[in-house]
């Protein structure tokens, strides 16, 4: 995979869709569509990666903690670290986002069996 910029430890937000996303054996699975920040402590919680489609049509949006990928600086790419399967039968939608409160996050993290977030303000 040739690379035509130098890599950036920083991502911007507005420029996530352009970063990809790969299986562990290296397959493309789709893209970043957003990534779910903690106001408090400026951490990212839960990537919304998107998968599939054609100009636009056709998209799917799978929510994931965080934890459940890995950089991998040389190609400049995600790696999920779970198998595709388990992603693809995981919380996702097409058309209309679910509002992404402590009970959708309680959801998307008992799913992939990994620690919950608190989500509340106070």
């Amino acid at each position: 995979m040739a690379q035509t910029e130098p890599t950036q430890l920083l991502l911007q937000s507005n420029k996530t869709d352009a970063m990809q996303v790969r299986s562990r054996d290296g397959d493309k699975i789709g893209s970043v569509h957003a990534m779910m920040v903690n106001k408090r402590t400026g951490h990212t919680l839960y990537v919304v990666l998107t998968i599939g489609g054609f100009l636009g049509m056709g998209r799917a949006y799978y929510p994931l903690p965080f934890s459940l990928l890995q950089f991998d600086p040389v190609n400049d790419t995600y790696i999920v670290t779970i198998d595709r399967r388990v992603l693809e039968g995981g919380p996702s939608w097409a058309a209309n986002p679910p509002e992404f409160d402590q009970a959708y996050a309680d959801r998307v993290s008992k799913y992939y069996d990994v620690a919950g977030e608190d989500l509340s303000l106070g």
